[in-house]
């Protein structure tokens, strides 16, 4: 019979349920594919509970994208700060869901709370961005070189052959970089929601995030084809639509969050 050692550290079962303000953390759960539907449909309809302050919101938050993405160098504080702004639309939304009201507040409640842990996000989202960018650059120096050793012989008149010979090759990297690049996305897709909403670090919560998408593809395929229709819709009328899809599409990650992550209501 094993004996009780009193000094010992109290043990803690690291697999129990997180809960927090916004529920229980359950998941990552798997969905029906329909779910890809009802996460838009949810997203219209916290959009319909405050649709002006939604605007508002969304009229700011790009308005501030822009004028730092027109500044050299500064631009790339946009990826950091991004995580930070729908890490408080996401505290909007669960506002919304509560029956309270949306704030203009909200938009900046991720650099009053969680500020670091939505920044690292955006870090580490940067980051994977600026390796897939040296991935791309290094992938073509290297078919180009391969190329023209191929062709080192030709007259200069042979240069419209090689950059026929090099187009399919360029499309093939940026196929191969378009495909490393979703797992990026997925391990980003639900973090500033996991970091903001559960108070979680933005390592295990991007890990958190990239589980998630990864046992949801096929309700996340329905999801992409339904907003691809709708943001070639939402073009036609002066981009106008964007007004109503954007913060539409913000609030469907709330609802696919709770869906993926939060225990079922009883």
């Amino acid at each position: 019979m094993s004996e009780i050692n009193p000094y010992q550290a109290p043990a803690s079962d690291v697999n129990l349920p997180i809960t927090s303000e916004a529920g229980e953390l359950t998941g990552p759960h798997s969905v029906s594919a329909g779910r890809g539907w009802s996460w838009l449909a949810g997203g219209f309809q916290l959009f319909t509970r405050s649709w002006l302050i939604w605007i508002v919101n969304i009229v700011i938050f790009t308005a501030i994208m822009l004028v730092i993405g027109i500044i050299p160098i500064v631009s790339i504080v946009s990826t950091l700060l991004s995580p930070m702004f729908l890490g408080g639309l996401m505290a909007g939304c669960l506002a919304l869901d509560r029956g309270d009201e949306l704030t203009v507040g909200h938009l900046f409640e991720g650099f009053q709370r969680n500020a670091g842990a939505l920044a690292g996000v955006g870090g580490l989202y940067l980051l994977g961005l600026l390796l897939l960018g040296i991935t791309a650059a290094v992938m073509v120096m290297v078919t180009g070189a391969s190329i023209a050793g191929m062709n080192g012989e030709l007259d200069p008149t042979s240069q419209a052959e090689v950059a026929a010979q090099m187009g399919p090759a360029i499309l093939i990297v940026v196929l191969l970089i378009a495909a490393l690049a979703i797992p990026l996305v997925m391990a980003v897709w639900f973090a500033p929601a996991l970091v903001m909403l559960h108070d979680m670090g933005a390592v295990k919560a991007m890990k958190l995030s990239f589980r998630g998408c990864l046992k949801n593809i096929l309700p996340f395929l329905v999801y992409g084809v339904i907003a691809f229709v709708l943001a070639i819709l939402a073009v036609i009328p002066v981009m106008l639509g964007f007004l109503i899809l954007g913060p539409m599409l913000i609030a469907s990650v709330y609802v696919a969050y709770k869906d993926v992550f939060l225990a079922p209501a009883s």
